[in-house]
């Protein structure tokens, strides 16, 4: 998998919460007409709605941690990729620096260079959510 392909589900990703958001949040206007209208059930079913609500957003907010997560646990790992010491024979040659583990090298940066430039790794090194913000929850009371 490539820094291209994750931008891409990464950008899928933040779509379909977007959508999400949208569903609520016209959910909720049409629950909130309808208690303004004396339907007294729509009053709960917009509780309810809260309830649902806040729990995608915790539901983000934990996959977000894990991105953060996964982020520093390769950022600890490539900082823990040290080129081994040049082995020196009766006649010393110049030996290439290893790179990471696959993670670096190649014209124009590395991989973990490119993905951590791309959408969802400037995302997840900055901590940015994708998820319903608390305007959401906000709006229906």
């Amino acid at each position: 998998m490539d820094a291209q392909t994750v931008d891409q589900n990464y950008a899928a990703l933040e779509q379909q919460a977007q959508q999400t958001t949208q569903s609520i949040t016209a959910l909720a206007q049409k629950l909130q007409t309808a208690a303004a209208a004396g339907n007294t059930d729509a009053r709960e079913w917009l509780l309810d709605l809260k309830e649902v609500t806040i729990g995608v957003q915790q539901e983000q907010a934990s996959t977000s941690l894990l991105l953060q997560s996964i982020h520093q646990m390769v950022d600890n790992h490539v900082q823990q990729q040290q080129p081994p010491a040049p082995v020196y024979q009766q006649q010393p040659q110049y030996q290439q620096p290893m790179q990471a583990a696959g993670f670096a090298g190649g014209a124009g940066g590395g991989m973990l260079q490119r993905f951590l430039g791309g959408g969802f790794g400037r995302a997840i090194v900055t901590g940015a959510g994708f998820g319903i913000g608390d305007d959401i929850i906000n709006s229906i009371f």
